[in-house]
């Protein structure tokens, strides 16, 4: 049986999981199984779920966030328990002033849009390199109980993150907001999302190539030639925006073909 779902059955109080969890969990937090690491845990209700982590992280210091004062009483079984707003930028600060930097982050919050995103925000640059943050429930971000779907959903905010760290990429773009100086990789999951930190892998990602022999083999991407039969430099230049225009068109109708996977 999965470890971390062992833990879940035999936890002192209650707590209360989606079964795919147990082995999303394993693929994702095995690695810090061992490690003497800084373990956080927003919303954590009736306690169950820190003394899973406990029994998980052998090694580990476990810090409990929750908005309702009567869950510092977990504190006399050994977590250091926090009580504020995830959604606070003044918590956060606060927070990591007195914590530093830590390891993992696991958000099983509020789940809506604004606390699930804030806690990315604010929490991302306290990782440390190597480290993860793990938002639960992100199907919350298709509930109507939850204000969605909406174009500021957590998982829009999560894909727009997709584009971010591809931005790291050359003259693609760039955001206004932007966390691709920590994120480097994003895992989904059914109802969980996993941004995984390191700075040195945020690098901007240059072509590099050997310097070996080439065949100059024909491109065959679109499978068309235009001809060249002027070869002034006016003419050239009409012909490279022909090809420009051939290119876009042909990937417009191709484009058509796999719209059906975006809906």
């Amino acid at each position: 049986m999965n470890t971390i779902k062992k833990s879940f059955l035999k936890s002192k109080f209650l707590s209360i999981k989606h079964y795919k969890y147990f082995s999303i969990y394993n693929e994702l937090l095995n690695e810090y199984k061992n490690k003497k690491i800084i373990f956080v845990e927003i919303g954590i209700a009736n306690g169950g779920s820190l003394f899973i982590w406990k029994k998980f992280f052998l090694r580990s210091k476990i810090i409990g966030i929750d908005s309702n004062p009567e869950c510092k009483k977990f504190e006399k079984y050994g977590f250091k328990i926090e009580i504020g707003d995830q959604s606070c930028p003044k918590f956060w600060k606060k927070f990591f002033n007195k914590y530093g930097k830590v390891d993992v982050i696991l958000d099983d919050g509020g789940h809506t849009n604004h606390q699930q995103i804030s806690t990315v925000v604010n929490c991302t640059p306290f990782i440390r390199n190597g480290g993860i943050l793990i938002t639960e429930d992100t199907f919350c971000s298709y509930m109507k109980d939850f204000g969605n779907p909406s174009k500021y959903s957590f998982i829009n905010f999560a894909k727009k993150t997709i584009d971010d760290i591809n931005y790291n990429y050359p003259g693609l773009g760039q955001f206004k907001y932007s966390l691709n100086k920590f994120i480097y990789c994003i895992n989904y999951f059914d109802g969980i999302v996993a941004f995984k930190v390191n700075r040195k892998l945020c690098f901007k990602n240059y072509l590099v190539k050997n310097d070996k022999p080439t065949f100059n083999h024909k491109d065959f991407r679109y499978n068309f030639e235009v001809k060249n039969k002027f070869r002034n430099k006016i003419l050239r230049k009409l012909n490279y925006i022909y090809i420009i225009l051939k290119v876009i068109l042909f990937n417009k109708i191709k484009s058509l073909k796999t719209q059906r996977y975006f809906k």
